[in-house]
């Protein structure tokens, strides 16, 4: 396994782990307290967990697996929208400081979206690739 690789899971394990956490929390936690720190509606907060808990699993599992691992460069896309989004709303909230963690989580999820597509594909599953399974 190349360095290029390396690295490209470990970011990869970490930012699952940290939508995984993020996401989970707008699902488990009651609307009430969702509303109470965001200006967003509750129903899309929910919404946002759910982008990001898919999301996470995108991230790792099509590797993992070996089935459809573009669906990886994916699920970065996805959430580098996801983050775009949190960068624009909280600079426009005023708070210009605290959207530098999202905008530098954009900026690692693009670089895992770039990476898996052209430095370090995933391979593919041999039996999905026209060849018997070794």
């Amino acid at each position: 396994m190349t360095r290029t690789h390396k690295l490209l899971w470990t970011l990869q394990f970490l930012l699952a782990a940290l939508f995984l956490f993020a996401g989970g929390m707008k699902l488990v936690l009651p609307v009430d307290e969702l509303t109470r720190q965001s200006t967003l509606p509750g129903a899309f907060l929910r919404f946002i967990g759910v982008v990001e808990v898919l999301g996470a699993i995108g991230l790792v599992v099509p590797g993992l697996t070996r089935i459809r691992p573009g669906l990886t460069v994916a699920a970065a896309i996805g959430l580098l929208i996801v983050m775009a989004g949190a960068v624009v709303l909280t600079v426009q909230s005023g708070e210009a400081k605290t959207a530098l963690f999202p905008f530098l989580v954009g900026v690692l999820l693009a670089f895992v979206a770039w990476g898996r597509l052209r430095l370090a594909p995933l391979p593919a599953s041999p039996a999905k690739m026209g060849h018997p399974a070794a």
